[in-house]
């Protein structure tokens, strides 16, 4: 049994790993401070006698009692409804939380593992992204704010291995999706689920060519996991290949949900990008790791729970 701490472990991503740790034996301290995670999302977990939440903002001074083998550093509001909301917050669950959470996994000896993001990448040049790619990304736009926590996270976490040797573990999500989203976060799936289950219009921004790769929930943990169960040191991809327009993903959302919405396009917003798609070479090579489920089957896992959420 390891003892692991979860950043951000109330939120959409660190519930369901949480659960994942606890069923594979693991003893879990969850911390989040509920800006954006739920205690809904854990709720079931209260009973288990290996699970422990602790309400704390990071950004402040971070201790644990006793041992802790690895922290998995999840905390940070990832929706773009966020990034105007809270833009300095998230900048410093990026940085100082970062450095916080270094410190203690240097003072406890423990595996440091960051939740980073393909949104390093920003607007890519270079399709599919590879991890060698240093990325397109405006520094001073509305996303500029989570791109570049990100980044100087990353950056930080490698100067920690380099200086202080510590085990590192830098997983690029991909556009997770799955049960224990927000309705109203403002990322593609749950605003397409959550207006096909209202039979409102989609809302695609942009003429809806844009590209995305979809990785659900189950598979990133499973990926995420892996990593950290790994020897590899540095930035791995973990995200589903498979790439979907905009206007498919809407039109699969559509037949899975059997809405009678209506698709309508709006202006793209600044920076959005117009290519996401992870280079799986390295994950391949490194953990022989590939993801197992598909869009329309993971759309089919999600849309239960947002009707759920909306009382439908």
């Amino acid at each position: 049994m390891a003892r692991i701490l979860v950043t951000g472990g109330a939120g959409f991503l660190g519930s369901n790993l949480c659960v994942r740790l606890l069923e594979r034996g693991d003893e879990v301290v969850c911390m989040d401070n509920l800006v954006t995670g739920s205690e809904k999302n854990i709720e079931s977990l209260f009973g288990n006698p290996n699970f422990q939440f602790v309400k704390h903002d990071v950004s402040e001074y971070v201790w644990v009692p006793g041992d802790v083998d690895s922290i998995m550093h999840l905390a940070s509001p990832a929706s773009p409804v966020d990034f105007d909301k809270i833009p300095i917050q998230i900048m410093k669950v990026g940085a100082v939380a970062t450095h916080n959470l270094l410190g203690l996994a240097r003072a406890k000896g423990a595996k440091f593992h960051l939740n980073s993001t393909s949104e390093v990448y920003g607007d890519p040049l270079v399709h599919p992204q590879p991890e060698t790619y240093w990325g397109n990304v405006n520094p001073i736009g509305p996303r500029g704010v989570y791109d570049e926590a990100k980044r100087f996270a990353e950056a930080l976490t490698m100067a920690y291995h380099r200086m202080h040797d510590i085990q590192v573990r830098i997983v690029r999500t991909f556009n997770t999706y799955g049960p224990n989203m927000r309705p109203d976060d403002g990322r593609v799936v749950s605003n397409f689920i959550t207006q096909a289950l209202r039979d409102m219009d989609i809302t695609i921004y942009g003429d809806g060519m844009q590209s995305r790769s979809f990785c659900y929930v189950d598979d990133q943990i499973d990926g995420q996991l892996a990593l950290l169960d790994s020897g590899y040191n540095g930035p791995v991809n973990i995200g589903n290949p498979n790439e979907f327009t905009m206007l498919e993903l809407a039109e699969q959302v559509i037949d899975v949900t059997n809405s009678n919405s209506k698709i309508t396009f709006h202006p793209l917003p600044q920076d959005d990008p117009t290519q996401r798609k992870p280079d799986m070479t390295r994950v391949t090579k490194e953990l022989g790791w590939a993801p197992k489920v598909q869009l329309r089957e993971g759309l089919e896992k999600t849309a239960p729970f947002f009707a759920k959420e909306l009382g439908l």
